[in-house]
């Protein structure tokens, strides 16, 4: 055995689906920009969500930035953003040169606080000509974007209340989160556009991918049209419009439409994963994340809270088992750094300063997890 063979990993992809067969045949037919695979795999993620669109596109990255464009923010204004999450939600805002308001999230569930962000909009400010603004800085407040971190999802059904109450767009960063649901509905199908990211460590993977979600038929049109450089239909090289080439290509489609075929034993595994940690590692209740009432989550990554997270990542590199910090807080990479912070306790960054992520490929291995939690509990007894 090699030692690459010998190692478990943190969140590697699992290809063991008709993947090869399927990029062989898109690569054979000779469709790469556009294709059959592209068809089935956005009508793939439409049926298993039941959202009226998906549109497949390059990252979930660019998936956030086209939904942005399309809420209509524009430079100046803010979009609110929960302070823990990975880089790219808040990198999308800064794109369109406005800047993001970052609110702490919850201590126990690790989602956007609604409370917080409910008191910040009632104190901090003022509707006008049907756009909500900032009272110290003057600048419109266009959208929020709530993360389902780690496949939880916050209140939705509170945020888009507040939402609607302060004439706010509510754009779904859904990107690990496929396979989540809260009261029956599908995760990215709550707002007006969902994004979902296919990079390689998500519950399904094209390699390199996102998705746009939204029940709207002109939302649907307009993305279209933005990520193929917003070419006007004909032969003549007409656009209309600024735009991206964001488009998912067929082969990297036919990847995951075979992606979409094992998904459901994904999620059971990743369930099977989440359980055993919880179970195996007596971990007590605040050292893991409460799952919001109603909420069915993928349970895409396993996080646990210590007090000696970067000694317990050594620990376990040290034996050849992978693992990772959280995030870092937006509000502490130097680029977000003079953005505005709403926060009482701070908890993204005690979150950010505890965490630990464990492995939970969707390819693990009963021994390998039993090797995990070995190593755990060997740790918390030195």
């Amino acid at each position: 055995m090699s030692d690459s063979e010998s190692s478990i990993p943190l969140c590697e992809p699992f290809l063991n689906g008709n993947e090869i067969k399927y990029s062989g045949q898109a690569i054979a037919s000779n469709w790469l920009s556009g294709g059959e695979f592209l068809n089935l795999f956005e009508q793939q993620l439409a049926d298993f969500t039941n959202s009226r669109f998906a549109i497949g596109v390059s990252s979930g990255t660019s998936a956030l930035h086209i939904a942005l464009i399309i809420a209509g923010v524009e430079e100046g204004d803010l979009v609110l953003v929960p302070d823990l999450t990975f880089v790219a939600t808040a990198n999308a805002v800064k794109f369109l040169k406005a800047d993001p308001i970052l609110i702490d999230v919850k201590s126990d569930s690790w989602v956007l606080d609604l409370d917080l962000l409910n008191e910040f909009l009632e104190s901090e400010t003022y509707l006008e000509n049907g756009y909500c603004y900032h009272k110290k800085t003057r600048r419109r407040i266009r959208a929020v974007v709530p993360v389902h971190l780690l496949g939880n999802m916050c209140d939705m059904e509170r945020l888009l209340s507040i939402g609607e109450l302060y004439h706010l767009a509510v754009i779904e960063d859904a990107a690990c989160s496929l396979g989540s649901v809260q009261n029956g509905r599908h995760s990215g199908t709550f707002g007006i556009m969902g994004t979902i990211s296919f990079n390689s460590n998500k519950i399904i993977t094209t390699g390199g991918g996102g998705a746009v979600l939204t029940d709207d038929e002109q939302i649907a049109k307009k993305v279209r049209f933005l990520i193929t450089q917003a070419k006007s239909p004909g032969i003549e090289y007409h656009h209309s419009d600024l735009g991206y080439n964001y488009r998912l290509v067929n082969p990297l489609a036919a990847i995951g439409a075979a992606q979409m075929e094992q998904l459901e034993r994904f999620i059971a595994v990743k369930k099977k994963v989440y359980n055993f940690y919880c179970n195996e590692l007596d971990l007590q209740a605040d050292q893991i994340q409460r799952i919001e009432a109603g909420t069915d989550s993928n349970h895409w990554h396993f996080v646990t809270l210590v007090r000696n997270s970067r000694e317990l990542i050594r620990f376990l590199g040290n034996n050849r088992v992978e693992s990772r910090p959280v995030w870092l807080p937006i509000h502490e990479l130097p680029i977000f750094s003079k953005d505005i912070y709403i926060s009482q306790n701070n908890n993204s960054k005690i979150i950010s300063d505890r965490g630990v992520m464990l492995p939970c490929s969707t390819s693990i291995t009963d021994g390998q997890l039993e090797k995990v939690g070995s190593l755990v509990r060997e740790f918390n007894r030195r």
